[in-house]
């Protein structure tokens, strides 16, 4: 069995700085749930030069550091240093981008829908082990599909928690179509295994998505930088060991691992076709064929 360790050093974000005096509750509420210290930033512009010089004294002069910032958007990610400066990570649900690849994005005829098995008249329940900012998992549910988002870091898990809400308070209002999506995602702080593990066979899903971290690349394809603080994020070495087997045990029709055009198979194992694209593919592992 192949192993996929991510070997990486892990730096978890050191605070937590509200910028906007509005915001000291609920920066407070966050820092106290995280563990973190909170801050106020309110003073300076956003994305000043000042604003960057306040932070990295927070992170006590290190030179790369990660800091939660809260402001009018949301709770973001910022990195420091060689990270990237002025790198904001969010989960946005209702962006530009988001919005336009919902509602001109092709549909089912995306690869993503094909290789999950998705077709007119089916509504399938996914669950997505490896659900990161929520992207893949916010395109199926606008599909139509029920999605269970699984995030282990408590850090990410809190990006996703505020992105949904923000979407949610925007949707009641603006967007009821994007309220009826967010309704059939649900989202689960838990480790993907142990989550598998423990699952009920009543509750098992129609299809298991993973998109386990990718691995390093070499100096002349570096993987955007968004990803590279990600990396620093989630810790000293992530294993996917066994994510397949389990996925492979629990799901009922098929499991579906994206991968990066070049990768390896995960854990080795041959799918049962592939799905390419120019930079990714979809690794599908089919048990039987969804009617």
């Amino acid at each position: 069995m192949q192993k996929s360790i991510l070997k990486l050093f892990v730096m978890n974000p050191h605070s937590i700085i509200y910028l906007d005096s509005s915001l000291n509750q609920t920066a407070e509420k966050w820092a106290d749930k995280l563990s973190l210290k909170c801050f106020r930033g309110d003073t300076f512009s956003i994305d000043s030069k000042a604003l960057q010089e306040f932070i990295r004294k927070q992170c006590l002069n290190e030179k790369d550091g990660l800091v939660f910032t809260l402001d009018e958007y949301g709770l973001a990610l910022q990195a420091l240093g060689s990270l990237g400066k002025q790198i904001k990570i969010r989960a946005d649900f209702n962006d530009a981008a988001t919005t336009y690849r919902r509602k001109k994005g092709g549909g089912k005829e995306q690869m993503i829908a094909k290789a999950i098995g998705l077709r007119n008249g089916v509504s399938l329940n996914v669950l997505d082990a490896t659900a990161g900012l929520g992207r893949d998992a916010f395109v199926l549910a606008s599909l139509g599909c029920r999605v269970t988002l699984l995030e282990r870091s408590p850090f990410v898990h809190a990006l996703l928690e505020d992105g949904l809400e923000r979407a949610r308070r925007f949707a009641g209002t603006e967007d009821p179509e994007l309220l009826k999506i967010l309704a059939r995602m649900q989202l689960v702080g838990s480790d993907a295994l142990n989550y598998m593990e423990s699952i009920q066979l009543k509750n098992r899903p129609d299809v298991v998505y993973l998109d386990p971290m990718f691995p390093p690349r070499t100096k002349s394809a570096l993987v955007k930088k968004e990803m590279q603080v990600l990396h620093q994020l989630l810790g000293a070495e992530q294993v996917s060991e066994g994510l397949l087997e389990t996925a492979l045990k629990i799901t009922r029709h098929r499991v579906v691992v994206k991968r990066p055009r070049v990768a390896p198979a995960l854990s080795g194992a041959a799918p049962s076709h592939i799905m390419e694209g120019k930079r990714n593919r979809f690794d599908v592992y089919a048990l039987r064929r969804i009617r």
